[in-house]
């Protein structure tokens, strides 16, 4: 298995539904920055892998025709929210295999407004079980369905270790400090714990509306490439996936009656593991960190899946500020999916964009400072969950 760096990226700013140019626009904007930043041309590319969920078979070749048509194998991704990372994690092995020494991987998404809902109502939907479990463990069917997961993920946290409602808001207040240095994120404007607290109740008691990532359109690209590559075209800081896994759902998602695993806690425990199993690297010696915040309840239950508290012990992580600068690990400088947006196909790959900029130096007002490893956690329910460990190399 060859070494494999990334030698480029790109990222168009997230915006509304409506506030932006069409797929294909961002797409390229994107892919166009990653090859400026790797300072490669089109046509050192030899395969693709594009993820989005909401669009028609092929939209990826629409996409990248817009930057070049040189034949190349273009293959379409879609794993719900774990889209962007699973195309990313597609062209690593690609890479890694041999089978390739330079690869595209690009992510975008056109959304409409509204909480997310199904496309296909006139066949089994792949969320069948899910709803089961959930309608059994926590009912509540008034609430949508992404809120209803997550929402119940967070009320089992609460009612099994404690943890107050507020805890989230704080998380979400982090998280909105955080977006107001990135330039590339939807929302700037800082909003404090009691701002989130007092913002509409979807779920009385169990969330608030500031809780809940926005619908997002957006693009990002990186460009995979092999350590022999790198040797003739890199240039700058490197930047290198030292660890890289993806983990599905196993019968504990349904088994263990508890809402966090039915949200992927199972998952992201397993995929974690396993990268720092394969790397050597142990969760403490992380410093900075992009996770799957599509709700602050995920994000919380996600520092204890990741390792960077014991179970249980995430709230305090919290209140003595683990989560941020002068902390244990700084997550989600970016502002993360609640601040800086969820343009679902792009989200895994704006988070390779984000770590492989703290890793260089590059953040700007945002750098983490003295990081060597980045750790990237992205999670689609249905489910999927990829996990990758970056290096300074």
């Amino acid at each position: 298995m060859d070494k494999v760096d990334i030698m480029g990226v790109g990222m168009t700013a997230f915006a509304k539904p409506g506030a932006h140019p069409p797929y294909h626009e961002m797409a390229a904007a994107a892919i166009r920055q990653a090859l400026d930043d790797a300072g490669i041309g089109f046509d050192g590319l030899e395969q693709a892998y594009v993820g989005y969920v909401y669009g028609d078979s092929t939209a990826g070749q629409r996409a990248i025709y817009e930057v070049g048509m040189t034949g190349i194998p273009v293959v379409n991704v879609n794993n719900n929210c774990s889209t962007g990372s699973t195309a990313l994690y597609l062209a690593r092995q690609a890479v890694a295999s041999g089978a390739a020494d330079c690869v595209l991987a690009l992510g975008f998404e056109q959304m409409r407004p509204g909480a997310l809902g199904a496309i296909f109502d006139d066949r089994p939907s792949p969320f069948d079980r899910f709803e089961e479990a959930t309608d059994m463990l926590v009912g509540n069917g008034q609430v949508p369905l992404a809120l209803r997961y997550f929402g119940g993920a967070g009320l089992e946290h609460m009612k099994r270790f404690g943890t107050q409602l507020s805890t989230f808001a704080k998380v979400r207040a982090k998280a909105s400090r955080h977006a107001a240095n990135n330039p590339l994120a939807l929302f700037r404007s800082e909003v404090s714990e009691e701002e989130v607290m007092a913002s509409p109740a979807i779920w009385p008691g169990v969330m608030t509306r500031l809780m809940a990532c926005p619908p997002t359109c957006g693009a990002a690209a990186a460009i995979v490439a092999s350590d022999r590559f790198w040797q003739r075209h890199g240039r700058g800081p490197r930047v290198r996936i030292a660890a890289q896994a993806m983990t599905t759902d196993r019968p504990d998602t349904f088994d263990k009656d508890d809402m966090r695993y039915v949200v992927g806690y199972g998952m992201a425990k397993r995929a974690a593991e396993a990268v720092y199993e394969a790397s050597g690297i142990d969760p403490r010696e992380i410093r900075v960190a992009e996770l799957h915040d599509c709700f602050a309840q995920n994000e919380l239950l996600t520092y204890e899946a990741l390792g960077f508290c014991a179970e249980g012990e995430a709230e305090r992580f919290v209140v003595d500020g683990d989560n941020t600068y002068g902390g244990q690990v700084v997550t989600n400088p970016s502002g993360g999916l609640l601040s800086k947006g969820h343009p679902l196909g792009a989200t895994g790959l704006a988070q390779c964009y984000e770590l492989v900029n703290q890793l260089r130096g590059t953040a700007g007002p945002r750098q983490v400072e003295g990081a060597r490893h980045a750790l990237q956690h992205n999670l689609g329910l249905g489910g999927a969950c990829v996990v990758t460990l970056y290096e300074a190399a």
